[in-house]
């Protein structure tokens, strides 16, 4: 019996960072980036960084890869599991831990431009666009978990 290209062993730990701003006019708002290879709507994250916190590393995933730069949290609002698609076709287990990121500047350019794209969505759009039932939970309950008075500085 053929198993699966997805190994059984315990998944890999990944970092991501939930980039989210504050507007007296819209709320609580998320950014979404779409992935490299099947361009689904992920949030940004990346492997362990040596020599890097795990809230640093989710920090720099989200400048790399959406752009954006501001206060993270150094505690996880939660966590997520996905299988991530490797380039030999192969799947691994990834585990992810998710960071708030209060989002201060959008930098107009950043490493990961052009390979994709970004947008800001209320919660409930942003959560009706991801794949992963646990990261729709995280992001539904985001706005419980920030501070609403305080708008981010424009």
């Amino acid at each position: 019996m053929n198993k699966s290209k997805t190994a059984s062993r315990k998944a890999r730990r990944q970092y991501g960072a939930l980039p989210y701003k504050v507007s007296a006019e819209d709320g609580v708002r998320v950014m979404l980036v779409t992935s490299r290879e099947t361009k689904r709507w992920i949030i940004p994250k990346g492997w362990p960084m040596k020599d890097r916190k795990p809230y640093m590393a989710a920090k720099r995933e989200a400048f790399e890869e959406a752009g954006v730069v501001g206060r993270i949290g150094k505690r996880p609002i939660g966590a997520y599991s996905y299988d991530k698609r490797l380039k030999t076709d192969a799947t691994v287990a990834c585990k992810v831990e998710v960071f708030p990121l209060k989002v201060s500047k959008q930098h107009e350019e950043w490493p990961e431009r052009a390979q994709r794209e970004g947008r800001w969505f209320s919660p409930d759009e942003a959560a009706g666009f991801v794949e992963e039932e646990e990261l729709r939970e995280i992001i539904r309950k985001l706005p419980e978990l920030v501070d609403p008075e305080t708008p981010a500085s424009v």
